[in-house]
């Protein structure tokens, strides 16, 4: 038991200083990293139910998981291509549109959970007249 605990201490040492990679060198990490603190504040100010919750956390831990599939990929095409090859650019290319497909659909996925409710909150506050003193 002590073996399969220690194990699986150093799992998650090495899935976290996976993540510390991706964020520290990947410039698009801090763009998901930027929208998903904005999502979440966003959906905490709506209130949003528990099944909105589900499919935002979905769809930013699939946006998460690309971007880290898309990492590995180009270090292992680095690795085994460290020169100029037509191949090694298809491979970096195809997991590039990969995150590319997801962030789009992200995108969708958050304006329809989002947006009705953010636009209903603006609406009520526009109309609601300021007191005068």
């Amino acid at each position: 038991m002590k073996k399969f605990t220690h194990s699986r201490i150093n799992s998650f040492g090495h899935a976290f200083r996976g993540l510390l990679y991706v964020v520290r060198t990947q410039q698009n990490a801090w763009i998901h990293a930027t929208v998903t603190v904005a999502v979440l504040v966003l959906g905490v100010w709506l209130w949003l139910p528990a099944h909105d919750w589900a499919i935002l956390m979905l769809t930013i831990a699939v946006v998460w998981m690309a971007e880290a599939l898309n990492t590995s990929i180009e270090a292992v095409v680095d690795l085994v291509s460290p020169t100029h090859h037509p191949l090694a650019k298809v491979g970096k290319d195809v997991g590039a549109a990969a995150v590319l497909i997801v962030a789009i659909v992200a995108i969708i996925v958050g304006l329809l959970i989002l947006g009705p409710p953010f636009w209903e909150k603006i609406s009520v506050l526009i109309a609601t007249p300021i007191p005068k003193p």
